[in-house]
């Protein structure tokens, strides 16, 4: 039995904001670019609001090793005010050697788990989850180690995003 521990990576954070509140920033794609802690994500993709499993959203990415891509988001998990949880997959690459995995789903998850913690405060957890990915994307990511410090600055961003969010409105 594959050890599923070693291949998944999660942050949790408590953050000043209500349960419904942190949602709507994570369900609007169009904050996702603000949230980011890799700086991979751009702005100008499509923006959605996501409402349920099946919705499907695009973002836009760049890191060194890849250059631009595209990735499209297949939300598979989803609870309004508690969890929303997608599956990515390569559909627009600008290095020829990454064109071959346009259209291949390498089985990661990326979603977010939120728990209330009082009447105005929030446990937020954030996951990446590649244990039925391929051998290759497993490795690569260090069992999701790679991302924790992102998640941990994508965390400290969303907090931010609730206080700025509540002092507007």
């Amino acid at each position: 039995m594959k050890d599923t521990k070693r291949d998944t990576v999660a942050v949790t954070r408590r953050i000043e904001a209500p349960a419904e509140r942190i949602f709507s920033i994570l369900a609007n794609t169009a904050t996702h670019h603000l949230l980011d802690g890799s700086g991979m994500l751009r702005p100008g993709a499509e923006t959605a609001m996501i409402s349920g499993v099946g919705d499907v959203f695009r973002v836009a990415m760049y890191n060194d090793e890849m250059g631009d891509y595209v990735m499209e988001n297949h939300v598979v998990e989803y609870e309004q005010d508690r969890c929303i949880t997608w599956q990515p997959m390569l559909v627009g690459a600008s290095r020829p050697e990454d064109v071959a995995e346009i259209g291949n789903s390498a089985h990661q998850l990326w979603g977010y788990v939120l728990a209330p913690a009082g009447q105005h405060a929030t446990d937020v957890t954030e996951f990446f989850d590649c244990s039925q990915s391929p051998e290759w994307l497993r490795e690569a990511v260090r069992g999701g180690e790679r991302w924790r410090e992102s998640m941990t600055a994508t965390l400290d961003n969303l907090a931010r995003l609730c206080v700025a969010d509540a002092e507007a409105g």
